[in-house]
């Protein structure tokens, strides 16, 4: 797969984000997505990474770590990105594990779980972003 590391920054809701997107194939899953349990807080992730709940970070079981997604609440619309730094146990079938606060602004936290769309961020998905914002 080649790789392209871009990086970008974007301001959303306040916050600074760098990005990195791949170019590669598209992928497009459909599912249910859950959120971390607080107990989860401090641990290490499967990249290594500790793990905490007011990140915006996800589990997912085939794609690389470092990965960014977006994931979309299928509900509402609502969509946020998220970087993968973490893998769901093999017998979940779940299609991403999210943290608390991706799952806030997804607006299922209440709810516990909710059907998404998974798509990896490309390089033409992030010149959009940056053609919206910059003007």
């Amino acid at each position: 797969m080649k790789k392209w590391t871009i990086t970008v920054l974007i301001t959303l809701f306040g916050l600074t984000q760098t990005i990195q997107a791949q170019q590669s194939k598209p992928v497009k899953t459909e599912g249910i997505a859950s959120f971390y349990a607080q107990k989860f807080n401090g641990r290490k992730t499967f990249s290594g990474a500790v793990f905490n709940n007011s990140e915006m970070t996800a589990a997912h079981n085939t794609l690389p770590m470092g990965t960014y997604i977006r994931v979309t609440n299928l509900r509402n619309h609502k969509w946020v990105i998220v970087k993968v730094t973490d893998r769901l146990h093999a017998a979940n079938s779940r299609v991403v594990d999210l943290t608390q606060a991706a799952a806030k602004k997804l607006d299922f936290y209440q709810r516990g779980l909710t059907r998404v769309k998974v798509d990896v961020v490309t390089n033409s998905f992030i010149n959009s972003l940056m053609q919206s914002f910059l003007g």
